[in-house]
């Protein structure tokens, strides 16, 4: 099967959440497993090493807005060997940000007009155009509308996934997500808990009934963690490397994360938070239930920029409980590998959580999660009371700093019994979440989207 897969942001050529990791590590997947897989992406700023260096290139004619605007293409090899296009122009894209520009609605806009530009000229046709968010959404109504004139798009399906349906673009009147979700063949959105979750009135933002009108279309798959990048046998990020059969050495990652940021040598478990400080990601709940975590001997670590008021109250937090509670704010990948190798939790008490991969990263690191019982949290995390033996973590089910509380509580009750902690760390960490599995879904759904179209696909 030929896969095009349209994204803003492909990890390492530029990275701003999780939808970088998954563009990187899914095609890559796929190629693995045969597929003729190729990624499409805007060449923003941190991309342009890449692109310069370049020696496959080609130019294309885009007309945009009564204009033709000239487009270069820049093909250099991604995660496992893809090819990514790194589409650029003179206005539009080069030397911006990925997301942040006045000018974000039209740069976009651009952006498909050049992908349709691409498939049209040819000579690679894909099957699937795998589209992700509103950046590509609008893709999926060019497919139909523009196909009858263009043969080439007409043996071509389209796949919609949603990684976050809160974030819909920068224009209250112009909301391409509302078209891909209508025209697209399938729909998927990150987890198989969120995709029931947003047919509701509490996580649908307003298009549940859309959702709903589409809902046999639509299935949750859950992210995968690529297992290259996050392996604690081999991070270079980390004080000492570590994995299952040598548990023991991971404490020293402890030790040491304690000293780098000024932590003191204590006893109790040190908890963590690697997160955007969004409303979205309930760090308001962990603020409310310090003095209770701090009962416990616990002691605190945030690494995270974002909502001016969160940041103002975790550094007064942390002005007020010197060698206890650390507030980094600031995105440094470095400093998140050595947390999830150091610290004994993570906290995720989220509002929402479509997936999630820190609680996925942290499990691998041997870091147990402590997080709500929403989206791909629901998915991921086993809770003892559920689980018994094969527990991986702790959740909680209402959206209060007290039931966060409980949760966090039985994690310390497990923390202090050493062999019911390393069982809890054995557990977590002999979880596959790879792409494996849901790499295969894809496929499954790619399938179904070409029948929809009345397809049949060529093995």
């Amino acid at each position: 099967m030929k896969i095009l897969y349209a994204a803003a942001e492909v990890d390492p050529l530029a990275k701003v959440g999780g939808l970088a990791d998954v563009a990187s590590a899914l095609p890559a997947r796929l190629l693995e497993m045969g597929h003729d897989v190729r990624v499409v992406m805007p060449c923003h700023a941190t991309a342009m090493e890449a692109f310069e260096a370049a020696t496959a290139r080609r130019r294309l004619t885009v007309p945009f807005l009564g204009e033709d605007l000239v487009v270069e293409v820049a093909t250099v090899s991604g995660e496992g060997g893809v090819p990514v296009d790194l589409v650029r122009d003179g206005r539009y894209f080069g030397a911006g940000e990925v997301y942040g520009e006045p000018d974000d609605l039209l740069r976009y806009q651009f952006f498909c007009r050049a992908v349709v530009q691409m498939l049209a000229e040819g000579p690679w046709t894909p099957d699937i155009l795998h589209l992700n968010d509103w950046h590509t959404a609008p893709l999926a109504f060019a497919l139909r509308g523009l196909a009858w004139g263009q043969p080439r798009l007409r043996g071509i399906a389209s796949v919609f996934t949603i990684h976050n349906l809160r974030y819909r673009g920068p224009d209250d009147f112009n909301d391409y997500l509302c078209q891909a979700i209508y025209y697209a063949d399938r729909i998927t959105t990150v987890s198989p808990t969120y995709a029931q979750e947003v047919l509701t009135r509490d996580f649908g933002e307003g298009l549940d009934g859309l959702l709903r009108l589409r809902a046999g279309a639509l299935s949750g798959i859950i992210n995968g963690l690529n297992f290259d990048v996050y392996n604690p046998r081999t991070d270079p990020n980390i004080t000492r490397t570590f994995d299952l059969s040598s548990l023991e050495s991971r404490p020293a990652n402890t030790a040491a994360l304690r000293t780098e940021l000024g932590l003191d040598a204590v006893a109790g478990p040190l908890a963590a938070i690697v997160a955007r400080l969004t409303e979205q990601k309930g760090v308001d709940l962990v603020i409310q239930a310090l003095p209770e975590m701090l009962a416990t001997g616990a002691q605190l670590v945030v690494l995270g920029h974002g909502d001016e008021a969160l940041e103002s109250d975790l550094n007064a937090l942390s002005a007020a409980h010197p060698g206890t509670v650390v507030a980094v704010q600031r995105f440094d990948e470095g400093l998140a590998r050595r947390i999830y190798a150091g610290a004994d939790m993570l906290l995720m008490p989220s509002r929402y959580e479509p997936c999630g991969l820190g609680q996925l990263i942290a499990m691998r690191y041997g870091c147990i999660p402590v997080g709500r019982k929403t989206g791909g949290l629901a998915d991921t995390i086993l809770d003892p009371d559920e689980h018994g033996e094969h527990a991986t973590g702790f959740l909680f089910d209402e959206f209060s700093s007290f039931a966060f509380a409980g949760a966090f509580e039985r994690a310390v009750r497990a923390f202090r019994n050493p062999a019911a902690w390393t069982h809890l760390q054995e557990e977590a960490m002999s979880r596959d979440h790879s792409w494996r599995a849901s790499a295969t879904r894809y496929v499954e759904v790619y399938t179904a989207a070409l029948h929809a179209r009345g397809i049949i696909p060529l093995e």
